[in-house]
């Protein structure tokens, strides 16, 4: 790896708190997402909006502080996040102490937002975030790769947001990562905007956290929040289910969809548990597609992950052509600053075809990266 840089398929923003307010539209300001010091007595600053469960803020920029070390992090407030946040000359800087080329960079503050009960105001803050993110990567674009914030309630609008985030130079969007259970993916009311996705060239991301019935994960729960959080890349499993079995990237071949921080060991599994049911029970269901279902998959669906050495037993069945490595700077889960020695570790011993694919060019060939 020593003559090539990485590239991050998943890394985030960490928004500023007054941003919200300052954007959104007029109507809402006083009910902008916010942070609160001192949530009903709890150290720390906290992220609050509406019927959100609050998050305290200086989780989003975790990275480097070791395990026992994190409660009293997490009592940190905003003043305290790495200058990156405000200055993405900070954060350029910090790609180049870490051996990185670029990030496709995600929302923080975002991904609870995902489950507001308001579709109305969730739009809004969205298009909010939208705007501040291509400003914030209008600094290096081939560098700073932003991914916008879609709700899927109104398709006609979603479609128009898709087609506006587009042209202000982002690269893909996320969406609900799993949506309401009444309406689920295979559902035709979403056939315009897989359609208005995949003529753009726009990855739709299923992104940890980010399902309508709100993040699944209470950080005030204790054990509960860890077993949570142990189980969420279950919603994207039905998600891709859904996408599968539904026919939806049968109808729209070039639909292009990453199942972002889940990790991938359990994508092979996965895969032959659809293949299984749609051989031995399809004919029950009435299924009718012209592939096995790990066919579509492979041709895709992507993932991202950040140190999980478990896929590299299965790359010939969910393989470097699919997965995608990540940094999740500056989440508290992020390799940075020492990307390079874990990745050298996790995934030293892959043929090198291989492992530039994973750490590299799979990115930059789903995200149209020079």
């Amino acid at each position: 790896m020593a003559d090539y840089n990485l590239i991050s398929a998943d890394s985030h923003f960490v928004e500023p708190p007054t941003m919200w307010a300052e954007r959104i539209d007029h109507k809402f300001r006083d009910r902008a997402p916010k942070t609160v010091v001192g949530l009903d007595g709890r150290q720390g600053e906290w992220f609050v909006c509406e019927n959100i469960t609050p998050m305290a803020v200086a989780g989003f920029f975790g990275a480097g502080v070791p395990s026992g070390e994190l409660k009293e992090h997490n009592k940190k407030g905003f003043d305290q996040a790495p200058k990156s946040v405000w200055d993405p000359a900070y954060r350029i800087a910090d790609q180049d102490r870490d051996g990185v080329d670029a990030e496709v960079i995600y929302t923080s503050m975002g991904m609870p937002l995902f489950g507001l009960d308001d579709a109305e105001l969730r739009f809004s803050c969205f298009r909010a975030f939208n705007d501040w993110a291509t400003e914030y990567c209008s600094y290096d674009p081939k560098r700073l790769i932003p991914l916008g914030l879609i709700t899927l309630e109104d398709i006609p609008s979603a479609v128009a947001e898709l087609e506006r985030v587009a042209a202000r130079g982002m690269r893909g969007a996320m969406i609900w990562a799993e949506p309401p259970g009444d309406r689920p993916y295979s559902h035709p009311d979403y056939e315009p905007f897989w359609a208005a996705a995949q003529d753009l060239n726009m990855p739709l991301s299923l992104h940890i956290l980010t399902a309508r019935s709100g993040t699944g994960a209470n950080p005030t729960s204790g054990n509960s929040f860890l077993l949570s959080l142990a189980n969420l890349h279950h919603q994207i499993e039905r998600s891709i289910s859904v996408l599968v079995y539904g026919g939806v990237l049968e109808k729209f071949p070039r639909l292009k969809i990453v199942s972002a921080e889940n990790d991938v060991g359990w994508m092979p599994y996965f895969m032959y548990r659809l293949d299984t049911v749609q051989h031995r029970l399809g004919s029950l269901g009435d299924m009718k597609l012209s592939m096995r279902a790990s066919n579509y998959i492979k041709r895709q669906v992507y993932a991202t992950f950040i140190a999980d050495p478990v896929f590299v037993d299965s790359l010939h069945r969910y393989g470097p052509d699919n997965t995608m490595w990540s940094s999740d700077y500056p989440h508290t889960a992020a390799t940075f600053p020492r990307s390079h020695e874990i990745v050298a570790k996790k995934l030293g011993n892959l043929p090198e075809d291989d492992l530039r694919k994973i750490v590299r060019d799979t990115a930059a060939r789903v995200y149209g990266l020079a």
